[in-house]
């Protein structure tokens, strides 16, 4: 009898053990509220009308800053935000940190930018051995939720100010400055990262026809699928080219 109620015993164990494994996991927005370390992320996601949306099917994967991120903004700066005539401004800086689809730290590194529900696109870098999303750092990744994944920065994202085509012109002709003598001093890795660096601002930040940023989006991606450096900066100087002088007259 004994051993027939420890084999049941073990067979219960193991069944608890096999549903608990097998649940489904919170979804995006309970799974920051249930750690405890997101609360000023949950409340600004109510004041812009985004909780429906990160309880979705999604998925989507968040970039979500702590309390202590929030906390290093100027003073005040949370408070004016939540307010309701803010809400518009509130919500951009939140899709901000927000990308459609499920996307792991390994891939998010690979892609090395993604675009956000807000428009523009955040910077995905390895720096020092620390892996940064733009500036910020990130300091845990790859937490799941039913509908998505969450990775955990250390600092608010704000989307960058626009700049005219004819600012972005400039950029491209400080981009060439800087880049074409490290490219001729046989550093055609770091050419290439220059060249990089200016086309993801472009993309960001300049005020350009849909047919300009589409190009540079696949000259990148063209570029990042290419191992040989040098290949890579060459690919990446036509795109710049091309934008220069498709950008010639515009304002």
């Amino acid at each position: 009898m004994q051993i027939k109620s420890l084999a049941k015993c073990c067979l219960s164990l193991a069944m608890a053990a096999t549903i608990t494994a097998t649940a489904p996991a919170a979804d995006i927005v309970d799974t920051a509220v249930q750690s405890g370390k997101f609360n000023t992320l949950a409340a600004a996601l109510g004041a812009a009308d985004l909780v429906e949306t990160l309880k979705g099917d999604g998925p989507f994967t968040v970039f979500a800053p702590t309390d202590d991120a929030f906390a290093k903004l100027p003073a005040g700066t949370v408070e004016t935000l939540l307010k309701p005539e803010n809400r518009d401004n509130l919500a951009a800086i939140l899709k901000y940190h927000i990308v459609s689809g499920r996307i792991y730290s390994e891939d998010a590194l690979k892609a090395k930018s993604a675009k956000t529900l807000q428009g523009q696109a955040i910077n995905v870098s390895v720096s020092g051995g620390q892996a940064k999303i733009n500036d910020s750092k990130l300091i845990a990744t790859d937490i799941d939720a039913s509908n998505g994944v969450i990775h955990v920065i250390d600092a608010v994202l704000l989307p960058p100010e626009k700049v005219s085509a004819a600012e972005g012109r400039r950029m491209i002709e400080h981009a060439i400055a800087r880049g074409a003598p490290v490219f001729n001093s046989g550093h055609h890795a770091q050419c290439a990262d220059i060249y990089t660096s200016t086309m993801t601002q472009l993309v960001n930040r300049a005020e350009m026809p849909e047919q300009i940023m589409t190009s540079l989006q696949s000259t990148m991606q063209t570029a990042s699928g290419t191992h040989c450096p040098t290949q890579r900066a060459w690919t990446l100087r036509h795109g710049l080219d091309r934008a220069y002088y498709a950008m010639h007259g515009l304002r």
